[in-house]
């Protein structure tokens, strides 16, 4: 399997860091707003790289974090005249539907940026103790570039350049750093905003420290992945590795992987232009499902157009596959026949299908081709199964293209709902695991009910829930 590394610039053969096991870490969202069809695709490429990790046979820790702290979520805070926490509370509920509308899998953890604070002051330190950190006298703590030889080494931006133009940028209130390209590791709080209290002041992290702290606390020192955006990759990701191999004074991450910019009828998403588009906006016009496919039948390292035009091509395309898995489906249930040995070799050529998946994905995630080997084997039993057909041949065919298309997290085959009987049960689990105190636990059954699609309310009668 190999994989494009942005550090590196080249595709490199995915061996991990240790065997078996694949440790990932992905920029979540920044809470303050329903996600947007931008935040959505990193989400769901990345949910197809794990998902392949483990049709591969490794055991893949995921972490995403949820930025909870954050000047937008401050803004929107006042705008309602509520806490930030109720913001971010709400937003992180409103994107968990919405990954599970594309069928996107809950992370192994999920963490958040505020909960992870004596971490941060705790790393920090150290990068001050080291040297590599210095505050100043308001409490403002800045990291010190110059003294990390390697910065610039994943953006490949040259070090004296960027100097020259950060000082060529330089405003003023910022002299009191000892270079221009040192960056903020905590800041003072503001009048109305929430603050924790560290050795310096009582204030809040840089937006970069956080990802380093909840990386090593729940992957450790040093990683196999770690993804995002392209536009990430610079400051953001060259700040992590910044302060994460001072700190550790390891390798952060091995493989670096960026999925390609996004834009809306070719020119890029932005209020001011009116073309910002929601997940939940979409989710009104079309299955979930079908942004999915849009998303994959792209590489993730290409730019992609969004458009409407677009979007009912992806609609009709989903659409053929759907429709392939229904007809064996059908076939499969109303013939009990064993397959006859003519059947048995059409499915020994059946198995090249699967070899072109695995080819296309083992090459750097090629998802694009990956659809295509999906759309042959449609093609296939569109032309081999037909009413004189056995169930097992006609099963057989569609336990493949099911298990091609769960990769990818499509979902061919409708779930059968879950039982009224089931969904009581596991909201009663919840409420005892949240009167145990077992919070974890109370979240594992909501994103549970989630991936059921139930959604939860929690009121003063009571816990009411509903399908989605």
């Amino acid at each position: 399997m190999k994989l494009f590394n942005t550090m590196t610039r080249r595709k490199e053969e995915f061996v991990p860091l240790e065997e078996g096991k694949v440790r990932m870490y992905v920029c979540g969202p920044t809470v303050y707003n329903l996600i947007h069809i931008g935040n959505a695709r990193p989400m769901i490429i990345f949910d197809t790289v794990r998902r392949y990790m483990e049709y591969k046979g490794y055991e893949v820790n995921f972490v995403s974090n949820f930025t909870d702290v954050d000047d937008k979520i401050i803004k929107k805070a006042i705008e309602e005249g509520v806490s930030p926490e109720e913001v971010s509370g709400r937003y992180i509920e409103e994107c968990k539907k919405d990954m599970a509308g594309m069928n996107v899998k809950p992370a192994t953890t999920h963490p958040q940026a505020t909960q992870e604070i004596d971490g941060m002051i705790e790393m920090i330190q150290t990068l001050i103790d080291k040297g590599y950190a210095y505050p100043v006298a308001d409490g403002t703590v800045y990291f010190r570039v110059k003294n990390f030889k390697e910065y610039g080494k994943l953006s490949h931006k040259n070090l004296d350049d960027l100097q020259s133009g950060f000082r060529a940028l330089q405003v003023s209130g910022e002299d009191q750093k000892e270079d221009p390209m040192d960056f903020v590791l905590w800041k003072p709080k503001k009048e109305g905003e929430p603050y924790w209290t560290s050795p310096w002041c009582d204030g809040r992290p840089g937006w970069h420290i956080e990802c380093s702290v909840m990386s090593k606390k729940y992957l450790g020192e040093e990683i196999d992945i770690h993804a995002g955006g392209e536009d990430l990759i610079f400051p953001h990701h060259e700040n992590e590795i910044a302060q994460s191999e001072c700190c550790n004074g390891k390798i952060f991450a091995k493989y670096w992987m960026h999925n390609g910019f996004l834009n809306i009828d070719n020119r890029k998403m932005s209020k001011s232009l009116g073309n910002f588009r929601t997940v939940r906006e979409i989710s009104q016009q079309y299955d979930l499902q079908v942004l999915r496919f849009f998303m994959l039948n792209a590489h993730y390292r290409s730019p992609l157009n969004f458009s409407a035009e677009l979007m009912e091509a992806a609609k009709n395309s989903l659409e053929r596959i759907l429709e392939g898995a229904a007809r064996l489906n059908d076939r499969k249930a109303s013939n009990t026949e064993a397959a006859s040995e003519a059947e048995k070799k059409l499915l020994e050529e059946a198995d090249i299908y699967q070899q072109k998946f695995e080819a296309a994905m083992d090459d750097d995630f090629n998802t694009a081709d990956a659809l295509a080997a999906v759309f042959e084997l449609v093609k296939f039993a569109n032309t081999n199964v037909d009413e004189k057909s056995s169930g097992e041949f006609a099963g057989s065919l569609l336990d493949i293209l099911v298990k091609l298309c769960d990769v990818l997290g499509l979902i061919v085959l409708k779930k059968e709902e879950a039982l009224d009987s089931d969904i009581e049960a596991l909201i009663q689990e919840r409420q005892d695991a949240r009167k145990a105190r077992n919070f974890a636990r109370a979240d594992e059954i909501r994103d549970q009910l989630l991936e059921m699609g139930i959604e939860l309310k929690d009121t003063r009668e009571g816990v009411k829930w509903k399908r989605i």
